[in-house]
């Protein structure tokens, strides 16, 4: 029966209506308990899901070599550095929104330098060792494997801060390019670290003596001040949504995701703060890595700088010296559309950034 309007002008309701979407929400209420009972209890969502292999392991460092999907691959090898802070599998979360998955089935031949998390003997891993010796061992393992001395090295977040400083050495590998997701490099254009780390009440020297392993909850509460609201509001958007299946699946695995970030050594913390977040020193030209100081006027390669426009950890401001402080002939930028994560990880960068990554790279990898 249709509605109808009373003889004093007020919308009569349809009954018949009205009893529909009663049952609908209370068959979406009586789901969403249900979800979350399971959700509470379920084991930890599976992540990493494309075949790889072990290279080479030493101190935090271990490099995974991505079994090709393609009987064709590009020429020149992909090396991705991940953030000492994290783990890799971010960029194999799942199948169908996997980055790895991605570029292996456009024929790219895949390389990963993750981290493990640092024994109490580790604390004293610094620059040196991430930058100095973790990453050219890989990529002489790399070359070993494949035969090619050039290779393309990407980087995400504090991992495209390591590939840009290595790149920046006097010692470092031919790179043919450099392509950098949300990668810090102008530590001036992060407000919100600076008052975190602010030098004039941040004892790093005694957090770090006392602690020498930096715990994640530290790393994590600097996170939690750009956005103070982040968590409550994510579990009210996954309470409203625990009816909807693949959106609990994907929530999942970014918490689990979350959740395992990883304590990093405290020398390598102090470097941070001290270093690059107090002086500035790779955009000032002062940060020494094995006695030599790194220049990113030195970096020659092709570069792909990728921003996220709504990003509230790396502002676009913080990667500029990545485009006008490199000898770089060859530079690029998309600034894409989503956050800090979006980039490496969903559905979103899988139809939207991922293909332009595939066609900047591509012909740069014959």
């Amino acid at each position: 029966m249709p509605d109808a309007a009373a003889p004093n002008g007020l919308e009569i309701l349809d009954p018949e209506l009205i009893s529909r979407q009663v049952r609908e929400e209370v068959d979406r209420a009586l789901k969403r308990n249900i979800k979350g009972l399971d959700f509470l209890v379920a084991e930890a969502a599976p992540v990493g899901h494309m075949p790889k292999d072990v290279l080479y392991r030493e101190g935090t460092a271990v490099l995974y070599g991505y079994r090709p999907l393609q009987d064709e691959i590009y020429r020149v090898p992909l090396l991705v550095v991940s953030p000492p802070s994290n783990r890799g599998y971010i960029f194999d979360l799942a199948k169908g929104q996997s980055f790895f998955e991605y570029l292996l089935q456009q024929g790219y031949d895949v390389y990963n330098l993750d981290w493990n998390p640092p024994r109490r003997d580790e604390a004293g891993l610094d620059f040196d060792d991430y930058v100095g010796r973790f990453i050219p061992k890989a990529l002489e393992v790399i070359e070993a494997q494949t035969g090619e001395s050039e290779v393309s090295l990407a980087g995400y977040c504090a991992g495209g801060t390591l590939a840009t400083t290595y790149a920046a050495t006097s010692f470092a590998r031919p790179i043919r390019n450099l392509i950098l997701l949300a990668t810090p490099v102008d530590f001036n254009h992060m407000p919100l670290f600076q008052t975190w780390a602010d030098r004039r009440y941040f004892d790093v020297d005694l957090l770090v003596r006392e602690l020498e392993l930096i715990p994640p909850e530290i790393m994590l509460g600097a996170f939690d001040l750009a956005r103070p609201a982040n968590r409550p509001a994510g579990r009210a958007t996954l309470w409203n949504n625990m009816w909807n299946d693949d959106f609990v699946k994907s929530y999942r695995m970014f918490d689990r995701w979350a959740a395992e970030t990883l304590p990093i050594p405290g020398a390598y913390f102090g470097t941070l703060v001290k270093k690059l977040m107090w002086e500035n020193a790779l955009v000032a030209g002062t940060l020494e890595v094995c006695g030599e100081t790194a220049d990113l006027g030195r970096i020659d390669a092709s570069i792909l700088n990728i921003v996220a426009r709504h990003d509230h950890v790396v502002a676009h401001e913080a990667t500029a010296p990545l485009m006008t402080m490199t000898a770089s002939s060859d530079r690029d930028e998309i600034v894409a559309k989503g956050g800090h994560v979006s980039l490496v990880a969903g559905p979103p960068a899988l139809k939207r950034l991922w293909p332009l990554i595939d066609q900047w790279l591509a012909p740069r990898s014959v």
